[in-house]
């Protein structure tokens, strides 16, 4: 793995981050891009962040765009209750099974405040109870608006693979970094869109925004980072995911198909290069977004071990992690689909050609095998 990447990686991984309250992530990526050559980026009315890179010759075709959220589930300081007790609203999707003297922490002042869950409330949401705020015994004065998340280390790699207290999606943020570097470091010609999007832990804000907004010019395919729940079929290290639907919905087939195209063009130049297609179904994406409000979308993902920091075997919360090849080599579709000869035109060429071959050599023998009716 590249170094930088890693360094990349790493910084992006160590940021606190809640719906609603993404802004050390998004300045990252703010700072990230400033100066770098062929690049614009601009702010939606939403707080989205979209970056575009523009090199070299204009391209044929539609561009791509390459999005991703900057949350993951955590709490937001809502106000002291006493002296000792910060009262924290919780944002995002935990079984309430692991709340209870969970150990948590809020970022104040470039350091953590540590505390321990005391008490739970519980709302009713679309007919199901679920965690609306939580009452946290903290060892000094939490401010309002501080981000909370759980009580995990900062990054470590052992192995192959890298844990972390949020994998999702931050680690398909730092990819989308990590191709915005390779890029603009280069020669090549490309024209590509990056979205990075806000409050997808909640039902798809940022993303529903955008739609609205047209801050992703329709012309574009749209693909979809994500980080999904790891399946016996799609674990860690098996590579990245071309991932036909989600549980919601079926992507669009031809962006999909374009994705499977330029990957396996992919691997016919990098033998370390290896990707997979899977239904992954266990939870509903941005692409879902996407595809409802009218655009070509499709999605990739890697196979995230912890989903949502919940440990199911052991009942416990522990670190995310994620598989560092199945993360570089995602890069390098990005960057292969930023860069690619072929331009995404809406048409499954490789299957209607194969589709055709079929027909015509079969086409004398189905007509002389025609019967009259008896």
């Amino acid at each position: 793995m590249h170094t930088s990447h890693l360094k990349i990686l790493r910084e992006v991984l160590s940021l606190p981050t809640a719906p609603f309250a993404e802004h050390f992530v998004l300045d990252y990526v703010r700072r990230f891009c400033e100066g770098l050559r062929g690049l614009t980026q601009t702010t939606d009315r939403a707080g989205n962040v979209l970056v575009r890179v523009r090199l070299g010759a204009r391209r044929a075709g539609r561009p791509v765009c390459i999005t991703a959220h900057a949350d993951h589930p955590g709490f937001v300081s809502e106000k002291m209750v006493g002296r000792s007790a910060s009262r924290a609203l919780w944002r995002g999707g935990v079984s309430p099974d692991y709340f209870p003297k969970a150990r948590v922490r809020f970022f104040v002042d470039r350091d953590w405040i540590k505390g321990t869950i005391h008490s739970v409330s519980m709302k009713l949401r679309s007919g199901v109870r679920k965690v609306d705020s939580v009452i946290v015994e903290v060892a000094k004065p939490v401010p309002p608006r501080s981000i909370g998340m759980w009580d995990l280390p900062d990054p470590r790699v052992r192995g192959t693979k890298i844990h972390a207290r949020a994998c999702d999606d931050l680690s398909g943020l730092a990819a989308m970094l990590c191709c915005i570097d390779v890029l603009t470091r280069s020669h090549a010609s490309c024209d590509a869109y990056f979205l990075f999007t806000r409050a997808e832990e909640v039902g798809f804000v940022g993303a529903l925004a955008a739609a609205r907004l047209g801050t992703i010019p329709r012309r574009c395919l749209v693909v979809s980072m994500e980080n999904s729940s790891q399946r016996p079929n799609a674990l860690p290290g098996d590579g990245p995911i071309l991932r036909v639907g989600d549980k919601a919905a079926t992507f669009s087939p031809e962006p999909t198909a374009y994705c499977g195209q330029v990957a396996d063009e992919l691997a016919k130049r990098d033998k370390q290069f290896r990707y997979q297609r899977r239904l992954m179904d266990g939870g509903t994406c941005e692409s879902s977004v996407f595809c409802a409000k009218g655009y070509d979308a499709t999605g990739l993902c890697v196979a995230l071990g912890n989903y949502h920091n919940m440990n199911t075997r052991r009942r416990v919360l522990a670190p995310e992690f994620i598989d560092l090849r199945d993360f570089e080599n995602v890069v390098k579709w990005f960057v292969a689909l930023a860069r690619a000869e072929a331009p995404y035109t809406g048409r499954n060429e490789p299957l209607l050609r194969r589709l055709d071959q079929l027909e015509r050599s079969y086409r004398g023998l189905l007509a002389s095998s025609v019967k009259s009716p008896q």
